[in-house]
């Protein structure tokens, strides 16, 4: 069940989609969060690894306002990576 082009979609959704993924997409109708000022949703209507590809795909479309991002893999949510180093060490508390 893949994502298709010309669906509004969260962007969630296509950042978890593998046929987005690693590509730039060109999203019309695009809401933003604004708090965050981070895509929430929009219409997908075009995708390329190649950004200048999709740009010059776009000029020629009807699709003039489209905001164009780059569709990296959904970050792994972890708790705390035992790998990074705490920035203070924990201070112990002795009372005499």
């Amino acid at each position: 069940m893949g994502a298709s082009k010309g669906n509004r979609l969260t962007w969630p959704q296509i950042r978890t989609s593998n046929e987005f993924r690693g590509r730039w997409v060109a999203l019309d109708h695009a809401r933003y969060d604004s708090r965050t000022a981070q895509p929430v949703e929009g219409v997908v209507v075009d995708a390329d690894e190649d950004l200048v590809e999709l740009c010059s795909r776009i000029q020629a479309s009807e699709n003039k306002h489209c905001a164009i991002l780059f569709c990296e893999e959904a970050p792994e949510v972890e708790p705390v990576s035992p790998r990074m180093p705490t920035p203070f060490p924990p201070r112990s508390y002795t009372t005499h």
